[in-house]
């Protein structure tokens, strides 16, 4: 939506007539207000007065305002009604020209602190982030180590505990076999193998 702008001649002694003498020209400023939001259908405060208008207005001091002042209304596209003088001199066009240009330098000057803010803020992150990752790479190469050992431990427990059980299941099998042999009754060769051969040798001559 383009910008709409406006002339008028805004009449303002009928108004602060009706104000006490010590507080005519801040009626003054207040009527060209309540004449913009009439015909511009905004509020008191999305009116803005411009500089050189509020400077005629109290030029001749708070009990003299001009009569009648002439302006120029430009609405923008945020609502906005910004009034001034219609007829500036080359000296208030240059003023305006410096305060436009210096309040244009501020602006690029904040833009620019506001991006390097920005651009250090994202570093500072970025560098964080990074910091981040790598200890949390550092604390899974050394958890990695640590899993690793236990794993190793373990292993070499496990295997102790398979020797170790190797070695008595050996030592078993040896002992039951050689509790075996010590109960297993072997043949008496001196023994004789029947009944005759048992009988003792003097009684065997007394009989024959």
């Amino acid at each position: 939506m383009a910008n709409l702008e406006r002339q008028y001649i805004i009449p303002l002694r009928k108004e602060w007539l009706k104000a006490p003498r010590f507080r005519r020209a801040k009626k003054g400023v207040k009527a060209v207000r309540e004449f913009i939001c009439q015909h511009f259908r905004v509020e008191m405060k999305d009116v803005k007065v411009g500089r050189w208008l509020n400077e005629e207005i109290w030029a001749r001091g708070i009990k003299n305002p001009p009569h009648k002042v002439k302006v120029k209304a430009v609405k923008d596209d945020k609502n906005i009604v910004r009034v001034e003088l219609f007829d500036l001199s080359d000296m208030q066009k240059k003023i305006d020209e410096k305060e436009d240009k210096r309040r244009s330098e501020i602006n690029d000057k904040k833009k620019t602190e506001e991006a390097k803010k920005k651009a250090e803020e994202e570093k500072k992150k970025a560098e964080e982030e990074k910091a981040k990752k790598e200890a949390e790479a550092l604390a899974k190469t050394e958890a990695e180590k640590i899993s690793e050992k236990v794993k190793e431990k373990v292993e070499e427990t496990e295997k102790k505990a398979t020797d170790a059980q190797k070695i008595n299941v050996a030592e078993e099998k040896l002992m039951k076999k050689e509790h075996g042999k010590e109960h297993h009754h072997k043949p008496n060769v001196n023994m004789p193998h029947n009944k005759a051969q048992s009988k003792h040798p003097v009684r065997q001559a007394m009989e024959k």
